[in-house]
């Protein structure tokens, strides 16, 4: 298996950077910048998903603003420059407001000029490696966005997804991710999955890799305005450590950003 060089700026290259004995994580659904407060929201803001409007800058500047304390955030929904966002890729604007040294976007869903949705990596260590993998599904424009820490064995993956509205599809995305990760000891994945860590289509994932499902109960991400739902995740395989699983009560789309704190093991570190 194997997926293109995604699109990619900071590094120089050399890969490498020093992990630290933990890592503070970020993942959210940003909707493009376009905030929603309550379900009418989605038939009278529907315009805001092909038009540009000021409210979005804002919006991401707020979202900016949390960004300080995370040394790796994982967007998902980012637009990667068209009209709806003024034509502004919105993850390098994240990472350049939040001072974030490398950032990647991996484009997975175009609409003619209104919409280039992507999933966006912002990272304040340097990559040695990422990829860009197209996820199987009927409808075209899901993906996986790929970045390897380090070296062999000792490497840290990350892996940024979001995933389909369909269980069907879902399952076949799981086992595509199950083969991607397969048994590498040292694993993040996290993002929009759209299903609940008991959901039977993330069985396979689970079945075939060395993560985990995490802290329970998960904390619910969505809707943004009443949570209900823990559809947004951060899994780690067994050897990384979940000290503290949290959501940021800050409403920069419909969903919730979810935030953890991870301990990385020393023979990791020793490694980096």
């Amino acid at each position: 298996m194997s997926g293109t060089a995604a699109a990619h700026r900071g590094a120089n290259g050399s890969g490498g950077g020093v992990l630290p004995a933990h890592l503070r994580l970020l993942s959210c659904n940003i909707l493009a910048g376009g905030s929603i407060r309550r379900y009418r929201e989605y038939v009278t803001q529907s315009w805001k998903q092909v038009l540009p409007a000021r409210s979005k800058r804002g919006n991401l500047d707020n979202f900016a603003s949390l960004l300080a304390d995370f040394d790796l955030v994982g967007l998902q929904e980012a637009d990667a420059g068209s009209l709806r966002s003024g034509f502004l890729n919105q993850t390098q604007y994240l990472a350049e407001a939040a001072g974030f040294a490398y950032w990647s976007h991996q484009p997975n869903r175009k609409v003619a000029q209104f919409a280039a949705s992507s999933n966006g990596l912002l990272t304040r260590i340097e990559p040695a490696e990422v990829r860009d993998y197209p996820l199987p599904g009927r409808i075209p424009g899901r993906g996986a966005l790929w970045a390897r820490f380090g070296e062999g064995e000792h490497s840290l993956i990350v892996v940024i997804a979001h995933l389909a509205l369909g269980p069907v599809a879902r399952r076949r995305q799981f086992e595509f991710l199950a083969e991607l990760i397969g048994q590498h000891p040292n694993v993040v994945l996290m993002g929009d999955l759209n299903c609940a860590a008991a959901s039977a289509e993330l069985k396979p994932l689970l079945d075939h890799t060395r993560l985990t499902p995490g802290p329970s109960p998960l904390p619910p991400t969505f809707p943004s305005w009443r949570p209900r739902r823990a559809i947004d995740h951060i899994l780690t395989t067994t050897g990384l450590e979940i000290e503290h699983l949290w959501t940021l009560q800050h409403p920069v789309s419909d969903h919730l950003p979810l935030a953890a704190l991870i301990r990385l093991p020393e023979r990791l570190r020793a490694h980096a």
